[in-house]
């Protein structure tokens, strides 16, 4: 098997808004869209970012179209995380979790989109 790209689908209420979330504050860009449905990239990520309205009638297994959110994480390494913190932070976006240091030496903050799903930025130290 030759995997040549990764991505992640969100069910959410309002795609817009997530999208628009991250292209703002994450340096997302659009690369397609339709009703119900945007899809995101940044070339430096290694992963497309895939919001879709809940209820769509095109999702598929129906049995399990709920909302994402619970328990989620959009996790993004970065280089310098407090330099991150203090932008996002002078951006007006909501922290959810100030800059926290595990002692396994992750160093991360958690912020919260429109619709609920929890970006986590984290640098290894």
């Amino acid at each position: 098997m030759h995997i040549t790209a990764s991505a992640v689908s969100l069910n959410v209420a309002d795609p817009s808004a997530s999208a628009a979330f991250l292209i703002e504050h994450f340096g997302f860009v659009e690369q397609m869209s339709a009703d119900g449905f945007i899809s995101l990239d940044r070339p430096d990520a290694g992963l497309t970012i895939i919001y879709l309205r809940t209820g769509l009638s095109t999702f598929k297994p129906e049995r399990i179209a709920g909302a994402a959110g619970q328990g989620l994480l959009v996790v993004f390494v970065v280089d310098d995380i407090d330099t991150e913190y203090e932008r996002v932070r002078q951006e007006g976006v909501p922290i959810v979790t100030p800059i926290e240091t595990e002692p396994w030496g992750e160093r991360y903050f958690q912020t919260v989109d429109p619709n609920g799903i929890i970006i986590q930025l984290v640098q290894w130290v």
